[in-house]
């Protein structure tokens, strides 16, 4: 860049030529033209003024001349505090404005815990945000299903800018030295172009070199904070979770409740037991610790979490000990991997030798002597009391997970409830699971309804927006009711609450049990993967009932008139 820069030293010429000095030195570092000024001797000509891509105005609270558009003005002392690291973020706004103001080529990535509707969802919000700012962009989804419109190297290397809008970690290692910016999810599907408009702005460039891009993740990850890293291990356990109590459900269909024993050996419905009990189900708590230690410390962690989640298991501590085994192995691994220095020529054994031996070491031994017994304790005091649960101690929680499942639609909250819910189902507790489905799928079912029975408290764009959100909500998928709960959220979020609060509260009270944690009404009609169907299709029934007449109480007629 070309930077005009003006100093005016009132009296301390010293310290203006100490500035100067300084900032010819960084701009040099950066590869960046600058020309100085000092009390107007010699003055800049206009000419070269008016060819400056940016001005630095120093101890000038405003200069007539022709000066460039982008500017910046500080006081001498703050130039000579840190002169080179005030002269980085000037340019690198300047920059980013520059680029606001041309179309970039943009590659993005989202992806979210479950992998189905926040995933898509935020590509959508990012292509449409970049249609209306004039950028052109390509968006790789990490579902349910893998990655769906990979990124090719040749679009990588082409790209201004890289923008990761995702729940759950993404490798980063094919962006090495391009601009980057990563967020969630949310704001890539509440507003595309201010989070593109942010990115343009704020992107760094990713680090190039192993040991700085190390750094660079360890510094990223210190600042997710837990939920993350668990949403992380729950995106990766739920498709074991989900085949897993599909078969146990056909296993039992086929052979009755014992079709797990000998007598059984040999059978289709034995087979089908031991594909889904003995394997499916016993990975889950493994799955769950090895990828919340892979969020955590990257590959490193994934041994230590796995034998962790594995020790978790076997010490009976279910699904809690394996969050804990999780976090033990991922914060574990990364701190031995921050403090232990063998050099650049041996650093190559730590991922593939001292790292796994030594988190797994570490991680193992804490399970066994520290952690394990405890929690053993706790998931089964939490299991019997959860499957002692009757009257009104079923009816509070399931109104609770029931509210929770409501309040924010597939965030943080949402998640939590899902993710206690889904790891019950390792403790072969059921009855969470089949609370939260319920809950889960009233919003959209509700709105559904609601856009049918009182047509004059939507539009006629809500109204068919209404008919996408029952098909979403028959699938389980909350997101569904984000669009109108968005619009409107005053009136339409405490509708959805009560709603789904006693869809919850009626499927505990019933004594439902769900053993399948995804597919809404699609997997309803397996056998045995529902207990007391005819009960959750009433619970489920008067959560979606409730939810479009208290819709119809709070929601005020809509200021465009529907098509009849």
């Amino acid at each position: 860049m070309k930077i005009a820069v003006l100093i005016r030293s009132e009296g301390r010429s010293t310290q203006a030529m100490l500035a100067a000095e300084a900032l010819r030195a960084a701009a040099k570092h950066h590869q960046h033209a600058l020309s100085i000024e000092i009390d107007g001797a010699p003055p800049l000509p206009d000419e070269q003024l008016r060819a400056a891509d940016m001005a630095l105005l120093i101890g000038y609270p405003e200069d007539q001349r022709p000066l460039p558009e982008t500017r910046h003005s500080v006081s001498l002392d703050e130039a000579l505090s840190n002169p080179a690291a005030l002269l980085s973020p000037i340019v690198r706004n300047a920059s980013a404005q520059a680029a606001a103001a041309r179309p970039l080529r943009i590659v993005a990535i989202t992806g979210c815990p479950t992998g189905i509707a926040h995933t898509f969802m935020a590509a959508e919000g990012l292509i449409q945000a970049a249609k209306k700012l004039g950028h052109a962009i390509r968006v790789e989804t990490q579902g349910s299903v893998g990655a769906q419109d990979a990124l090719s190297a040749g679009e990588i290397h082409d790209a201004d800018l890289v923008v990761i809008a995702a729940d759950t970690q993404v490798q980063l290692d094919r962006f090495a030295g391009k601009r980057l910016f990563k967020s969630g999810t949310k704001p890539a599907i509440n507003d595309g172009q201010a989070l593109l408009k942010r990115a343009i702005a704020e992107a760094q460039p990713w680090q190039a070199s192993a040991q700085a891009e190390a750094k660079a993740v360890s510094a990223e990850k210190s600042q997710d904070g837990p939920y993350r890293h668990l949403m992380t291990g729950v995106s990766f356990m739920l498709p074991f979770v989900t085949a897993g109590g599909i078969l146990i459900a056909l296993a039992f269909a086929l052979g009755g409740i014992y079709a797990f024993d000998d007598a059984h050996k040999g059978t289709l419905a034995w087979a089908l037991f031991q594909i889904g009990a003995k394997s499916a189900f016993a990975l889950m708590v493994p799955i769950l610790a090895g990828y919340i230690a892979y969020s955590v410390a990257d590959r490193p962690g994934i041994a230590p979490g796995m034998v962790g989640g594995m020790l978790a298991a076997s010490l009976g501590s279910g699904f809690l000990g394996g969050i804990a085994a999780g976090f033990i192995a991922g914060y574990g691994t990364r701190e031995l991997n921050r403090r232990i220095k063998l050099g650049q020529h041996l650093d190559g054994l730590k991922p593939v030798l001292i790292l796994p031996v030594l988190g797994s070491l570490l991680t193992g031994l804490l399970m066994i002597y520290v952690v394990g017994q405890p929690v053993a304790a706790l998931l089964e005091a939490l299991t019997t009391a959860l499957k002692g649960m009757q009257g009104s101690s079923a009816l509070a929680l399931g109104a609770l997970l029931g509210a929770m499942m409501a309040f924010d639609m597939g965030g943080p909250v949402n998640k939590a409830a899902y993710a206690f819910a889904t790891g019950l189902i390792a403790s072969q507790v059921y009855t969470p699971m089949a609370a939260v489905m319920a809950a889960g799928m009233t919003p959209p079912l509700g709105i559904a309804l609601a856009t049918r029975l009182f047509r004059d408290r939507f539009s006629v764009d809500e109204q068919e927006a209404g008919k996408a959100a029952g098909v979403l909500g028959l699938a389980f998928i909350s997101e569904g009711a984000i669009p109108f709960a968005a619009r409107d959220p005053l009136r339409v979020i405490p509708a959805l609450i009560i709603g789904s609060a006693l869809a919850g509260a009626l499927s505990m009270t019933l004594g439902v049990e769900l053993k399948v944690p995804h597919g809404g009404v699609f997997v309803l009609p397996i056998p045995n993967a529902v207990e007391h169907l005819g009960s959750y299709l009433i619970a489920l029934a008067s959560g979606t009932v409730a939810t479009a007449l208290t819709l119809g109480l709070f929601k005020r007629k809509a200021a465009l008139a529907p098509v009849a």
